[in-house]
């Protein structure tokens, strides 16, 4: 029996993973970490084993000990946080193992910064962004967010001068960011490129509840496309990312690039962009072949509620 190990399982997305394997391979044996016991992923998985958390020292060798004793085929880190500390286990495990997009990808797509001196290397024009402790914006209203780390939580409209000194104090290891409009023009984007080189773009336009992606439209915007397509070769990926940007009277705008699975990986997996099963089946050798997925189709973050007897 095949055995995967998915880190973080007591957030939404490793959650969605777990889900979408079960689904897809009934067979497979689903082991799942987390530094908190206070969950619902005991639900979605075989075996559950607490870790310290991924900024602990301790944090590797127990994931390595976890992988030898339990035999794990392939590991699959969720969070940023995981991710950032991740290197020298992909290293040791190549990419057949260790599920990601990749090192060169995590160290661009974790920094916001990077991300948009990556872009704008490859000509596409992306907002203006500068790090905070060293310089204040010139232009308001804008956006204020963490550098390092991806998601959609904890970002603030700056309106003037006198906020964006408060933040700036008050949060050194973030940016200010050119804030894009309009608001009902957000699209997320899911990436995946195979390792032949093949593209292909799921494109959502969305709509955010409590920082996550509650309702979604498929859309298909050519321009969208080949810009997604462009930074996909460009960053040489191998596997899965997802791109955020609105589309401005300008054209699209690129604000982030998240390099993991995004919360949307089971709404996405509903429609027929099936990238977590994707990256394994490139893994174990097999073809990935791509379907057409038809534009308009909405998708809805529904909510139910469970009792554990433990």
């Amino acid at each position: 029996m095949k055995t995967v190990l998915i880190t973080g399982i007591g957030g939404d997305i490793a959650q969605s993973i777990a889900i979408i394997i079960k689904e897809s391979q009934p067979k497979v044996k689903i082991i799942g970490v987390d530094m908190n016991l206070a969950h619902a992923g005991y639900l979605l998985i075989d075996e559950f084993f607490q870790v310290p958390a991924a900024s602990s020292g301790a944090y590797l060798n127990r994931i390595r000990t976890l992988l030898s004793t339990c035999a794990v085929d392939i590991v699959i880190p969720t969070s940023e946080q995981e991710l950032s500390v991740f290197t020298p286990l992909i290293n040791e495990l190549g990419e057949d193992r260790c599920i990601t997009a990749g090192n060169n990808i995590i160290d661009i797509g974790t920094d916001k910064l990077k991300t948009m001196d990556f872009i704008a290397s490859l000509n596409i024009p992306v907002p203006w962004s500068i790090l905070a402790k060293y310089e204040l914006p010139a232009t308001f209203p804008c956006i204020f967010k963490a550098q390092i780390g991806s998601g959609s939580k904890n970002i603030f409209k700056v309106d003037n001068k006198e906020e964006a000194i408060f933040f700036a104090k008050k949060f050194t290891h973030s940016i200010f960011q050119e804030l894009l409009e309009p608001e009902d023009q957000e699209v997320t984007c899911a990436v995946y490129r195979t390792r032949d080189g093949r593209v292909s773009v799921l494109q959502l336009l969305r709509k955010l509840t409590g920082g996550l992606t509650g309702w979604a439209k498929v859309i298909d915007n050519k321009e969208v496309f080949r810009m997604c397509k462009a930074i996909a070769k460009g960053i040489n990926l191998r596997g899965s990312v997802n791109i955020q940007l609105r589309i401005t009277d300008s054209g699209p705008r690129v604000f982030e690039m998240n390099p993991r699975f995004s919360s949307t990986a089971l709404m996405r997996h509903r429609l027929g962009f099936c990238d977590v099963t994707w990256m394994i089946d490139e893994a174990e050798g097999r073809v990935v072949n791509f379907p057409d997925i038809t534009i308009n189709q909405i998708m809805v973050r529904t909510h139910d509620v469970k009792k554990i007897d433990k």
